[in-house]
């Protein structure tokens, strides 16, 4: 099969590239910045901006399926990089599949297109995307994948994953991120911290992908519609928290604020950052104090049913695996 991935020089893109090569297939990258890890793998990394609409066309030449995994991704900056990325980016993506007859097309979303600061307690797919989203991100992330499931056609299969958290060895988000607060002491737990989450390991999330490709390819009922991905174990937030920084070898989190106060630092923060123009993320946002003191974990019965997908590694084994890479003497 030959397949093109776009975003293989991220998280789940690059393990998702070196899965599929390791099952035979022929894979390609699209990606801005050159991979030399994949070309390791044989992996052919085309490089491009999904803005491009003519890099893009001809980077889908001669593909079977496209896994849409590229994005512009955090809760900082202006609307109109998300939209260039995010939008305009799958716009192209989808427009080139169909000039270039790809027959399958899978769009790794977020769980988070559906999330407006409130409470998700094992809701399924018929939870609609907010009136009002809580960031860019989030909103850029919606309308690409209304743009996606769109164009589903018999010419052109589409289905949207919707997977939550993604976390485990190469990481470069949120493990990092919560490993560099607590070492500069700036990691708190924000409310009681026990309000329970999903999230999914690198390893589910790709299976996720091919398990995708595979029921499109045998069922076209499957096409035109979103899934949510994740663990199926929902924790409260704190333990996964804290078991994140347990397989570092770092203690606990011992102190916290309120939700109240919390948001007050958040907002003040985002003020200076735009005042001043900064471009880094604030280390606190209001986006994310809502998903660190709210509930949000979600029904996978579709992803099982309609897509084969069964969760194989668990959270406990995922941080073991974690605590191993984390060990590693490059890491220190």
């Amino acid at each position: 099969m030959n397949v093109l991935v776009t975003g293989g020089s991220g998280f789940i893109g690059s393990a998702l590239a070196r899965n599929l090569a390791a099952r035979g297939d022929q894979v390609a990258n699209f990606s801005r910045r050159a991979c030399p890890e994949l070309q390791r793998w044989g992996i052919k990394t085309i490089r491009g901006d999904l803005s491009d609409y003519k890099a893009v066309e001809n980077a889908c030449q001669y593909t079977d399926v496209v896994f849409h995994v590229a994005a512009k991704t955090g809760v900082w900056g202006s609307y109109g990089e998300y939209q260039q990325s995010n939008v305009q980016g799958t716009e192209n993506i989808v427009k080139a599949c169909m000039i270039r007859s790809v027959s399958n097309l899978i769009f790794t979303s977020s769980a988070s297109v559906v999330f407006d600061g409130n409470p998700i307690e094992g809701m399924d797919e018929s939870l609609p995307y907010p009136s009002r989203s809580m960031c860019h991100y989030t909103a850029s992330k919606a309308l690409a994948e209304q743009c996606v499931l769109a164009a589903n056609s018999a010419r052109l299969k589409t289905l949207s994953l919707r997977p939550h958290l993604v976390w485990g060895p190469g990481d470069r988000h949120i493990i990092p991120g919560i490993l560099s607060r607590a070492k500069a002491g700036k990691l708190r737990r924000i409310g009681d911290g026990r309000n329970l989450i999903d999230t999914t390991y690198i390893d589910n999330a790709v299976d996720a992908h091919i398990c995708a490709a595979a029921a499109l390819g045998k069922n076209p009922g499957v096409s035109g519609k979103a899934y949510f991905i994740s663990n199926g174990q929902p924790i409260p937030l704190m333990d996964f928290v804290n078991n994140i920084l347990k397989s570092a070898g770092l203690m606990p989190v011992s102190q916290s604020v309120s939700k109240r106060t919390a948001l007050a630092i958040a907002g003040m923060m985002e003020f200076a950052y735009m005042a001043f123009g900064i471009r880094d993320e604030p280390i606190l946002t209001r986006f994310l104090v809502h998903e660190f003191c709210t509930a949000h974990w979600f029904d996978i019965r579709a992803a099982k049913e309609n897509l084969g997908y069964n969760p194989k590694i668990s959270i406990q084994d995922g941080f073991k695996y974690l605590a191993a890479w984390l060990d590693r003497p490059e890491l220190k």
